[in-house]
């Protein structure tokens, strides 16, 4: 179990969490380009300074995806890019089920502009 005391709402922590969020919009899916953020992929993302390290919890669009690896290497080699960030662990969870409900209003405007129905 992980030090309580390195949660999201420890002063300073917030600020690094937002830039994680930011970094995470840069990243697209290598099948729709949409970045995992608007597609609604990442269910959270904590940080724990004593370990330098960024934790998320991301979900998929399906079980079988045949991108599930390419996506979290994309999200760990951006998210190793951001100062404070030694490390990036990545825990799949499949509660919350990933619907179309997930998907930013940006997200939904690009699949739509790629002619895909949401």
């Amino acid at each position: 179990m992980t030090d309580p005391s390195a949660g999201p709402n420890v002063p300073g922590n917030q600020g690094v969490v937002a830039r994680l969020w930011d970094a995470l919009g840069e990243v697209e899916d290598p099948e729709i380009p949409v970045s995992v953020v608007d597609m609604g992929l990442i269910v959270s993302i904590d940080y724990d300074p004593q370990r330098n390290a960024a934790r998320l919890k991301i979900t998929y669009t399906a079980m079988g995806c045949p991108a599930m690896d390419m996506i979290q290497d994309d999200i760990r080699a951006r998210l190793l890019r951001e100062d404070g960030v030694d490390q990036v662990d990545i825990e799949v969870v499949w509660d919350p089920v990933w619907t179309a409900s997930r998907l930013s209003q940006l997200g939904r405007g690009r699949m739509r502009e790629l002619g895909l129905g949401v």
